[in-house]
């Protein structure tokens, strides 16, 4: 089966999708090659703040402003590992750069910048990350369970969390309301 390279898209699930781990969601796809995928969900923040992850790593620097911020489930694998998706102001120990305007960093350097209030302009803390083994994304996306879409920087970091979804859909000119959570077979 040929593919198209999602790295850098949004992958919007539909309404009928079933899995509680992604109903709902819009996951920036950071990798995507023959091996599978990488995103991060980033529209289900949690009660988590930044404080609480700065306390457990003994980060004591914190400017109050990004301290408040929420922690987002990124996805259902790995849920104890951090994973910061932000504008690329800057290089960190371990950075994966996925466009010239976004990168995601998985080291603590990071976390100790955002605390010290000089981080990246723009950032997304999320723990856990969503994954797809080789095939198995694009089996889903001809399964009709995810619409694909180019990314936006602006709904990833500057639209509240609850219309990232709907937002995302609407780049491709998608109205969410509009589409049936019913399959059909003609």
């Amino acid at each position: 089966m040929s593919s198209t390279n999602l790295t850098n898209q949004f992958l919007i699930a539909m309404p009928s999708m079933q899995d509680q781990n992604f109903s709902q969601t819009v996951t920036y796809i950071c990798e995507h090659n023959e091996q599978g995928a990488m995103g991060i969900v980033v529209n289900r923040p949690t009660n988590l703040h930044l404080n609480d992850i700065l306390d457990q790593l003994d980060i004591t620097d914190i400017d109050l402003e990004s301290g408040e911020e929420s922690i987002y489930i990124g996805g259902p694998v790995q849920p104890e590992r951090g994973f910061v998706l932000h504008s690329d102001d800057s290089s960190w120990d371990s950075t994966l750069k996925v466009t010239s305007e976004i990168s995601v960093t998985t080291s603590k350097d990071i976390l100790e910048s955002i605390a010290a209030g000089n981080g990246p302009s723009d950032h997304l803390v999320a723990l856990g990350y969503a994954g797809w083994a080789s095939g198995q994304l694009e089996e889903e996306i001809s399964a009709n369970a995810w619409l694909s879409g180019p990314a936006d920087s602006q709904i990833i970091f500057n639209t509240p969390a609850e219309k990232r979804w709907k937002a995302a859909a609407q780049l491709l000119g998608v109205d969410l309301d509009l589409i049936s959570g019913d399959a059909g077979h003609a």
